[in-house]
């Protein structure tokens, strides 16, 4: 008798504690994702340096398209001159045929990372790169929501930012591709809060774009309209 009172219960309360569940999820501003320090490394594209074993992998949400249903992870470091990113994609089928940095990249499979450095300017760092390693480096000002990126001038030395990726392969299959790349700060100045210090807060999203049956995206954080929804960017916490 008591056990299927506790069962009636439990069926009672289950929707309600499921609701609770899904309310209390933080997106945004409030969601704050810790990055930890480093000494500096050499990318390989793969992610086979053992510093990455500090850093906890993040999983991007698929946000759109149901015909895929493939993974997408990511991590982060930071050492005092730059941030380091990896990111882990899952993908049977690779859609990359653009071969010239600051293409459309976006166009095809692409990973994206935005850093808004100061909530005061709208003004933020935005970081593509395709499965053959083409990339798109971009400041990019938005006003109101009107955006149109700038490419970096005297993109050399210590202000280049550092990429390699791979293919990913099951015997003669393709199962994936991973991107690693290295962001040094000199390249973000004259940015506010640039370079960061422990306690340091920044606005940040990731994402991921793949063609493989129409458009599917992930992202950290949900956005409202578009990747350049900043004001749904979560925080990232340099520790």
């Amino acid at each position: 008798m008591h056990c299927r009172k506790f069962i009636i219960l439990l069926i009672i309360l289950l929707p309600i504690l499921t609701m609770a569940q899904k309310n209390s999820t933080v997106t945004g501003k409030k969601a704050i994702l810790k990055i930890t320090h480093t000494a500096d490394f050499e990318i390989s594209g793969e992610g086979a340096a053992k510093s990455w074993d500090a850093a906890p992998w993040v999983v991007l949400p698929q946000r759109n398209g149901s015909e895929v249903n493939y993974k997408t992870n990511a991590k982060l470091l930071y050492s005092d001159k730059g941030i380091y990113a990896l990111f882990e994609c899952e993908d049977t089928n690779i859609t990359a045929t653009l071969t010239k940095d600051n293409d459309d990249l976006y166009n095809e499979d692409v990973v994206e990372i935005f850093f808004w450095t100061d909530e005061k300017y709208p003004l933020y760092f935005e970081y593509e790169i395709s499965p053959l390693n083409y990339e798109l480096v971009l400041m990019v000002p938005n006003m109101n929501g009107k955006f149109l990126g700038w490419i970096p001038w005297h993109y050399e030395g210590e202000r280049k930012v550092r990429h390699a990726t791979k293919i990913l392969k099951e015997g003669d299959k393709v199962s994936g591709w991973m991107a690693e790349f290295f962001i040094p700060f000199d390249l973000l100045k004259p940015l506010n809060n640039v370079p960061p210090q422990k306690g340091t807060q920044w606005r940040m999203n990731m994402y991921r774009i793949d063609y493989d049956k129409g458009t599917s995206s992930w992202s950290w954080q949900p956005t409202r309209v578009n990747f350049h929804d900043i004001e749904s960017f979560g925080t990232l916490l340099f520790d």
